[in-house]
């Protein structure tokens, strides 16, 4: 490996900036939905989930919660096993490309098997956050 790419993927900063961005599309997501609550409410109506003011609740309080218990590296695994849960009941929800046809079923398809990598993302923050207990960061 070069010397500098070693250096970056040792700087314990850039550990921070991955955690960051792993969990981007999740903080991102509450905080949309704290800023404008009746449009989060709206989508979750629009998945026929009710009552959607709760499920719009747990829905913030899970993507946020999990995503700050990740870049803080506490109880990472908890936050993601709560994050990678969450995504994986998304795809049955709000992407059931098996009842589409044509081009809507190809792209929630793909949106579907993205969940499934960023579910492998989940899965890594929390091994390389049980790691770093061992190796004293």
């Amino acid at each position: 490996m070069p010397t500098f790419i070693a250096r970056i993927l040792d700087w314990p900063y850039f550990t921070l900036l991955a955690r960051i961005a792993l969990t981007f599309p999740f903080w991102g997501s509450s905080l949309s939905k704290l800023i404008d609550f009746p449009a989060g409410v709206a989508e979750m109506e629009q998945f026929g989930l009710r009552p959607a003011w709760l499920i719009t609740c747990l829905v913030i309080f899970t993507q946020l919660g999990g995503s700050l218990l990740i870049i803080a590296n506490r109880r990472a695994w908890s936050g993601a096993g709560a994050l990678a849960i969450f995504t994986l009941l998304t795809i049955p929800i709000a992407h059931d490309f098996w009842n589409l046809r044509g081009h809507a079923a190809q792209m929630e398809f793909y949106i579907a098997v993205e969940h499934i990598s960023v579910i492998g993302g989940l899965m890594l923050a929390a091994i390389l956050s049980r790691q770093s207990k061992y190796q004293g960061a």
